[in-house]
Parts: structure tokens; C-alpha cells; sequence
């Protein structure tokens, strides 16, 4: 899909909007949908006349809702409402089924047992991670949005006062990601935990500022807060 100088403006004022307004999450989906709607890019593969940018929503409907765990060897992960089915892979390409396996390999590696989940009432990360973390049996839990952001969290701590934050998406790899699935062990297991190092590009953010923000209104069309979070994997 190719994006004229109209659309990415539209989008990334909706996406802003979306982030700092003080309406409902639904007020605020339903204006970045309508601009989606509205902006006609370049090339042919117009939105317009669209009501989502995935003309058909996801059901959950049969999926048996994520119970509380009691494991305490137990790490949750929560992805995005839109992980593995409207969107495959990485706001870098990476596939999400391997991103997945190498967070879970993290985990068995250090001797715990993972668990996923699919959250269904935010599409923000952190509270994405908190409450994966509320699910998990030892209290830690991992977040994942469906372009890649990932949070380390702990039950008893606010939403941003995560346990670690990976927000540069198009700079992680495969191996940032089984990283993250050994920490979030090691944090079970009361170990000493070295923070993951990331690197960091201030041209990542205007780079990819518009396919973050289409990837973003795909997922947050696919909540169904009546749902909460349903039993993934």
C-alpha cells in the first residue's frame, strides 16, 4: 500500500488524537477509523469507502476466557487483539509465530512455564503486560503488541511503572525477544536481572511513524472489551 502527503497527516493527527484524548478508548477508535476511512493514498488501494481497515472483525466469541493461574513458576504473555490474524508480522517484518516461540524458549530456558493469552479490552502495551501479569500464577507477565512493542510487568505495580520497556519495535530481533522471555523468568525466580540492551535510533520514530500508526488503529478495531482476554496458546 503507498501513502500520499494527505494521508499520513490525517493518520498521525488520528493516532495523536486516539493517544491524548480524554474520551472512552470507543470514541477515540471509532475517529481513527473514520479518518482511515476518509484518506484515499496514492496507487490505487484507497481506504475509502471502508469502515475498518479489516473489513471483517475477528470473533472470539468460542474462546474460553483466560482464567487466573496458580502456577507459581507461571509467566503469562499477552498479545494484541490483532497478533497472528490481521497481523502476521513485526512493524519490521518479523513473523509473529516466531517472535512467540522465541519469548516462550526464553522462558523454558530458565526453568518456568509460559502461558499466552490474547487481550481483548486495551491495545496498550503496558496495561496489555499488567494485566497478563494479574493472570500470571507468579505475577510476571509479558506484553506484546502485534507491530512488536514488548513490557516486562509485575502485578503490584502501576501500568508505566513496568519492570522493563522495550518501545523501539523496528530495532528488536529474535534474540531481544527469547532475551525478554529470560529475564521475565529470572524475575520469577527472584535472580538478579541485567536490563536488556536496546538499541536506539531517533530517526526509528518519524520512519516508521505511519505504518505504527495504521498497524495500531488494525489492532485497536479488534478489542472486544466484553471479552477481556481469552485462552491463546
Amino acid at each position: 500500500m503507498q501513502y500520499n502527503e494527505e494521508l499520513v497527516r490525517q493518520i498521525t493527527e488520528a493516532v495523536l488524537r486516539q493517544l491524548n484524548a480524554s474520551a472512552s478508548d470507543a470514541a477515540q477508535t471509532k475517529t481513527a477509523e473514520q479518518t482511515a476511512n476518509t484518506a484515499a493514498p496514492a496507487g490505487g488501494n484507497s481506504l475509502a469507502g471502508k469502515d475498518r481497515i479489516n473489513e471483517h472483525k475477528t470473533s472470539y466469541a468460542d474462546y474460553p476466557k483466560a482464567k487466573q493461574g496458580t502456577d507459581p513458576r507461571e509467566v503469562v504473555i499477552g498479545v494484541g487483539a490483532a497478533f497472528q490474524r490481521e497481523i502476521k508480522k513485526t512493524i519490521c517484518g518479523i513473523p509473529l509465530d516466531e517472535v512467540l516461540k522465541n519469548v516462550k524458549a526464553g522462558i523454558e530456558e530458565e526453568g518456568m512455564k509460559p502461558r499466552v493469552v490474547k487481550i481483548l479490552d486495551t491495545s496498550d502495551v503496558c496495561f496489555m503486560a499488567l494485566e497478563a501479569a494479574k493472570l500470571s500464577g507468579s505475577g510476571i507477565g509479558i506484553g506484546i503488541q502485534s507491530k512488536g512493542t514488548t513490557v516486562i510487568h509485575q502485578k503490584d505495580l502501576y501500568p508505566l511503572s513496568n519492570l522493563e520497556l522495550f518501545p523501539q519495535a523496528p530495532l528488536m530481533n529474535l534474540e531481544t525477544y527469547r532475551r525478554i522471555g529470560q529475564n521475565a523468568a529470572k524475575y520469577v525466580k527472584g535472580e538478579q536481572v541485567v536490563p536488556i540492551p536496546c538499541t536506539n535510533d531517533p530517526m526509528t520514530r518519524p520512519k516508521y511513524q505511519v505504518k505504527a500508526a495504521i498497524m495500531h488503529i488494525a489492532e485497536t478495531e479488534q478489542l472486544d472489551p466484553e471479552l477481556g482476554a481469552v485462552e491463546w496458546e
